[in-house]
């Protein structure tokens, strides 16, 4: 199983992520960095962890302000072994192509800000495309047929459940169990309330292919150890 680590970037700091409550977001305070600034948070990450995946949600470009692009492109050249997971909340193909043209960024397509359902058809052959089903509580942020239509995914789907970021309520196992069964040979990532090595044991066991972790590396609920023993 995969672990890829988050960072939330806002205003060229990383934030803390919880429950998707992103208007209270704070800078983030971790075992892992002395400072919130995205390249010591980075290098705290692998100075502790094995990871070949970094997921970035550049809220700012979600929240339709301007892009954090200068910090990607920095943590790109600094750490270019990486392979970048995207989410600069992408509205239309063009967007997506963007963040394409960059080798070594995968694109993630959030499901709550990307309404073409057309032109999502029309990347569901990208390799490079990740397609994030953005879920707060029992509601969907996306087009219902989105969700309902495994026909329009891509190869690699995120199962993102935003009220469990950060909160401590370990991973929805059922919304997860539900995307498996419709999912067909697609890999299905978790993101959102992996509290400890329990959870991930769970999720490798139901089939998920990886799970996206934050709070738990920051507050040394998962050792390297515990990540290793996954692969």
């Amino acid at each position: 199983m995969q672990i890829v680590p988050v960072i939330d970037i806002r205003n060229g700091v990383v934030v803390r992520a919880v429950a998707g409550n992103r208007a209270n977001y704070q800078p983030l305070r971790s075992s892992l960095a002395t400072s919130p600034a995205p390249r010591e948070v980075v290098a705290g990450l692998r100075a502790r962890f094995d990871f070949d995946a970094l997921y970035i949600a550049d809220l700012d470009a979600i929240e339709g302000r301007s892009a954090n692009g200068e910090t990607i492109a920095l943590l790109r050249a600094a750490f270019h072994d990486l392979r970048f997971w995207v989410d600069a909340g992408a509205r239309n193909i063009g967007g997506v192509r963007r963040l394409l043209a960059h080798a070594n960024i995968d694109a993630v397509i959030g499901s709550e800000s990307f309404p073409d359902l057309n032109a999502l058809a029309a990347l569901r052959d990208e390799p490079r495309a990740i397609l994030s089903l953005d879920i707060r509580g029992h509601q969907f942020l996306g087009a219902p047929a989105l969700l309902a239509d495994a026909a329009l995914w891509p190869h690699r789907i995120i199962v993102m459940t935003l009220a469990r970021v950060g909160a401590g309520q370990g991973p929805d196992f059922e919304r997860l169990a539900d995307i498996i069964a419709r999912a067909g040979a697609r890999r299905v990532y978790a993101a959102g309330g992996v509290r400890g090595v329990d959870d991930l044991r769970r999720l490798n066991d139901m089939g998920v292919a990886g799970a996206l972790v934050a709070s738990a590396l920051h507050d040394g609920a998962l050792t390297g150890d515990d990540i290793a023993a996954q692969k």
